[in-house]
């Protein structure tokens, strides 16, 4: 079984790499509707739709036109590569929505920004 360290981990925002990034999350989730029937001793369900979210986390540059496109309000495609970018690595691409941006800043710290995004639309998995 293979392992993978975090360091390897590449996202691209608009196709192009976000600089100064220090992790990620994405996280993927699907709905259940219950459809148990009146004479049914147990609760079945079954799948509904599925949906897809995630974070961003990065130090600050505001010289990396990733970064900068990355707002509230903003529309974007995306790649997430936890394994990095390798010919059979592993990925995850989709356009999502960016629902907020925030700067950290806080004494004896580095500055840091946190991206969160709302998928919209198929999560894609895939190789490099």
């Amino acid at each position: 079984m293979a392992t993978h360290h975090g360091k390897e981990g590449v996202v691209t925002a608009g196709g192009t790499a976000v600089g100064e990034l220090t992790s990620f999350t994405l996280e993927t989730t699907a709905d259940v509707v219950e459809d148990t029937a009146l004479t049914d001793s147990t609760k079945s369900f079954v799948s509904g739709r599925t949906s897809f979210s995630g974070t961003l986390e990065m130090n600050y540059d505001e010289t990396d036109s990733p970064q900068q496109t990355l707002t509230a309000g903003t529309s974007i495609a995306f790649i997430l590569l936890p394994e990095g970018n390798a010919s059979g690595d592993e990925k995850f691409s989709g356009s999502g929505i960016i629902t907020g941006m925030s700067v950290n800043n806080s004494m004896d710290a580095i500055v840091s920004r946190t991206v969160t995004f709302q998928g919209t639309g198929a999560l894609t998995r895939g190789t490099v």
